[in-house]
């Protein structure tokens, strides 16, 4: 059998705590909010669990990447600029060149994450953010909702 699992830890949950994080953003770009997710989860004092955070938007989008050299996020911006253009025929165009190719950016990436919370920690890889993306060019107002299911420390 390949691989190796570590201890089982089990718990009951105990909790479910909600909180909306509003983001301004200066237009198309990547806006870390790994600080955010993790004060959320001290303030709860989670313990283990799970972390949903979900993005209220069709033209946004959030991921999980990596955060130690922002020329990743750079070339991120530059690749969904290529799959999705805004000089493609789109149809819908009345909100402006910038938002058809949005909502398909917005798609590709999705608009909700799960991240597991261990002994009250988000349980994330070495150089993992979260992002919040913006795919429209004007400064927008974003709500991510932050909800913990789990364990109180």
């Amino acid at each position: 059998m390949p691989g190796s699992l570590s201890a089982i830890v089990e718990v009951v949950p105990q909790l479910i705590a909600t909180a909306t994080l509003r983001v301004a953003t200066a237009g198309a770009g990547c806006t870390e909010i790994t600080a955010n997710a993790a004060s959320f989860i001290a303030q709860i004092s989670a313990g283990e669990g799970a972390l949903l955070i979900y993005l209220r938007h069709t033209s946004a989008s959030l991921t999980i990447q990596e955060n130690a050299d922002p020329d990743v996020q750079h070339d991120l911006i530059t690749a969904l600029d290529r799959l999705a253009p805004e000089d493609a025929p789109w149809i819908h165009d009345v909100e402006g060149p910038d938002d058809m190719p949005a909502h398909v950016k917005a798609m590709l990436n999705g608009v909700s994450l799960q991240v597991p919370v261990s002994q009250g920690q988000l349980a994330l890889g070495t150089w993992q953010g979260i992002y919040l993306i913006e795919h429209r060019r004007k400064p927008h107002s974003r709500e991510i909702i932050l909800q913990f299911v789990g364990s109180r420390k």
